[in-house]
């Protein structure tokens, strides 16, 4: 199985970084060839338990991945053959109305965290605050309270030491508390582990195109709550008003969630996995899949075309490899292995296909492309549905197969409850090098920090395959995108690549709206999408988009608006005209009075003291000492006079941690007691400290970026989550 594996040099790092394994130093200890080859080989495993021979599926499933065709969620990468064995990515747990339970929900979420899954909630089941409490004769503190506890536990918990947990919380619209839910998260330092999500009845929904008012119903008596009435459109109107803030809560049609709840005998679902795609049952689990849409692309006698043939292989390879997780997955608890073994859902979905579009030479907003997408989907999904049916055939139907709405309605035997879901692709679209899940294209061409402190220019692969075929200047067309040009302002390149090579922010919310709802007509479960709105947008384009989404049929919504949060996402770069003459930057002078922190540091050779100041204008000056076991004295005084040039400026302190962290000296390499690098990477980190509020020091705010907490680069939202393109961080919401 000795083959080239197809990997950037990005994809590699994130490799290291993530997902190989390491010995006790930190160093990986297998190549990412060995990595696909250990996951083929223990999910092919579960072959012998149907007289299967293993390596037969295991030569396939290692070349689906090693091709960078299919992929399977990170749990699967990262602990499949490993001690943890943990393999699903998405996981919902009851929260009742009693202490016993909310707690016990608590354990069991620190657990599932600690095995790198990442948890859904409805809390609605709880008793509003300042209802009776019979067994104490007090009064409830009500369910957003419980979430602050649900937030501890999960900022204790760090999954694995490769991902951080991550939760979504549902409350019913009808929740006497709702009010208090939406507007929970206006203070973006509180429930920081929590998406959110207000689940929309279809009384509230029939009330707000009536413009009426609908009632509160009280969970713990199922009657109307002693609170008066509320106006559909006035509460709809605080949702606008709050996700037009900060992008929070997100919409859950939750009657239509359960119209496709393929066992509603078993039980009604009431929450989803944390970026809300993957709506389960109680205690129910689900392990998730990609197919590469880039590389299911041919070219033809005049262009490119889709290869039907490969994708449907490549879909009855993926199924039969996500039904084997199932079997050889160590579930957290004997409720979810239960569950999930009773249902066996599966949830796979696609990344690459702002990519696939480019490479056919399809706007992404245009109705050829939705055409595309509904196509593409549609394709996905009934040959997922045939090869689960054959599975059946040969392993048996889904133990709750009878009490299915399939067995109701005469349908053949399926293996799997559900087999298709559109996930976030963030650190796999990495790996891959193509565009992340559904969405478009986030940027043509970007710059990426490395180690040494130099950079290396990022490129869309379908874009730059482009830029060839039409004979065009490579370098000079991608210098002008990397400097913040739009296409319309580059000459050198033919009109349609203008058209076709939109980015995100090109394109307009409603035609998001309109391909999330093309793949969700095909989708069992539900779509992972940001809906992305420019920073001018106001309250009733958020709205419009919410309707949008409703009449079109998606099960839920969550939108960013650029600039919104505190901590600003990836922008596209400024254009020349709006960039500063950087040729003629003068440092302003230096305050006669400053306030800052110094930071003891240990590095290979000794300590490093580095102190950082601040005057009213934010951090201007860092100075560094060395203790007595020596150091490099002269060039970490030259490296702090740089850096405290630069910061005088008004160079971005992020900027300047980019390119300092990372950077490796020979002694702190041999010195495996320390985890800085060098100098300048401890320069780096404490000037990073500061940014991020870790150390007492009073910084101007900078609405430019939201930085990574783990290499201090840009973040990008998409596919309701954040990811880094610099070191494959991600986080859910």
């Amino acid at each position: 199985m000795n083959t080239t594996l197809p990997l950037t040099d990005n994809a590699q790092t994130v490799l290291e970084n993530r997902y190989l394994r390491k010995n006790e130093q930190g160093h990986p200890i297998e190549s990412a060839e060995e990595m696909f080859s250990r996951v083929a080989k223990n999910i092919a495993s579960a072959e012998a338990n149907y007289g299967n021979d293993p390596s037969r599926w295991e030569t396939a499933f290692f070349e689906a991945m090693v091709s960078l065709e299919f992929l399977p969620n990170s749990p699967t990468l990262m602990n499949a053959a490993t001690d943890m064995q943990q393999l699903s990515a998405c996981f919902v747990l009851p929260v009742d109305d009693s202490m016993e339970s909310i707690f016990e929900a608590v354990k069991h979420t620190a657990l599932i965290h600690k095995s790198g899954g990442g948890t859904g909630f409805s809390f609605s089941r709880l008793r509003p605050k300042n209802d009776v409490v019979s067994t104490t004769s007090g009064v409830s503190s009500g369910p957003i309270s419980f979430m602050s506890v649900f937030n501890a536990a999960t900022e204790t918990v760090k999954q694995g030491g490769r991902r951080r947990g991550a939760n979504m919380a549902v409350l019913r619209v009808d929740h006497p508390d709702i009010l208090e839910f939406i507007t929970a998260k206006e203070d973006e330092s509180l429930l920081t582990n929590f998406n959110i999500s207000v689940a929309l009845t279809p009384a509230f929904m029939d009330a707000l195109l009536k413009e009426e008012s609908y009632e509160l119903i009280n969970p713990r008596t199922g009657t109307c709550s002693e609170h008066a009435p509320l106006s559909a459109k006035e509460v709809f109107d605080l949702i606008v008003e709050k996700a037009w803030s900060n992008g929070e809560p997100g919409i859950l049609f939750l009657d239509r969630v359960n119209a496709a709840n393929p066992t509603p005998a078993v039980g009604e679902i009431e929450a989803t996995n944390p970026c809300g795609e993957q709506p389960l049952l109680p205690y129910e689990s689900c392990n998730l899949g990609s197919i590469n849409l880039s590389r299911m692309v041919r070219e033809a006698e005049e262009g490119y075309e889709i290869d039907h043939e490969r994708l449907k292989r490549t879909v009855r390879t993926a199924v039969r490899f996500l039904d084997n997780v199932i079997d050889v997955n160590r579930y957290p608890l004997k409720q979810i292995k239960e569950m999930t073994l009773g249902n066996r859902k599966i949830g796979l979905g696609v990344m690459g296909f702002a990519d696939m579009l480019g490479y056919l030479r399809i706007p992404y907003d245009s109705e050829e492309g939705v055409a595309v997408a509904e196509e593409t989907m549609e394709c996905i999904s009934r040959t997922a549905r045939q090869a689960s049916r054959e599975l059946a055939e040969e392993r048996g139907p889904f133990p709750n197969f009878e009490r299915s709405v399939f067995a109701e309605n005469g349908n053949a035997p399926l293996r799997n409850a559900t087999c298709t879901t559109i996930a976030p692709t963030g650190t796999l679209s990495i790996i891959a090098n193509c565009s992340s899940g559904v969405e478009p294209i986030f940027a043509l061409a970007f710059e990426r920090h490395v180690l040494d402190g130099q950079s290396l220019m990022e490129i869309n692969p379908s874009f730059e395959k482009a830029l060839h075929e039409e004979s065009c200047p490579v370098d000079q067309v991608v210098s002008q995108v990397r400097d913040g040009k739009d296409l319309d302002e580059v000459d050198e390149i033919p009109d349609w690549m203008r058209r076709v090579f939109v980015t995100a922010h090109d394109v307009t919310p409603e035609w998001h709206v309109r391909m999330q709802a093309a793949f969700q007509h095909h989708t069992d479960n539900a779509v992972s999408k940001t809906v992305n709105f420019p920073e001018h947008a106001t309250r009733e384009d958020v709205e419009t988009v919410y309707r949008l989404a409703y009449e079109l049929g998606c099960k839920g919504v969550t939108i960013y608006r650029d600039g919104s949060r505190t901590g600003q996402v990836l922008r596209r770069s400024r254009k020349k005209s709006e960039a500063l003459d950087d040729a003629h930057l003068h440092p302003r002078p230096r305050p006669m009075r400053t306030t800052g922190i110094t930071e003891k540091v240990p590095i290979g050779c000794g300590k490093l003291y580095v102190t950082v100041n601040s005057d009213e204008d934010g951090i201007c000056e860092v100075f560094t000492t060395t203790g007595k076991g020596g150091g490099c004295p002269s060039q970490s005084e030259a490296t702090a006079r740089l850096v405290s040039l630069a910061l005088r400026c008004g160079i971005d302190a992020n900027s300047i941690v980019a390119q300092l962290r990372g950077i490796r000296c020979l002694s702190c390499v041999r010195n495996q007691n320390v985890t800085v690098l060098s100098c300048p990477d401890a320069i780096a980190r404490t000037i990073r400290g500061c940014v991020q509020g870790d150390a007492p020091l009073e910084l101007a705010p900078n609405p430019g970026t939201e930085t990574c907490p783990e290499c201090g680069y840009a973040l990008e939202h998409e596919g309701g989550c954040v990811v880094c393109r610099e070191c494959g961080f991600s986080r859910c919401g």
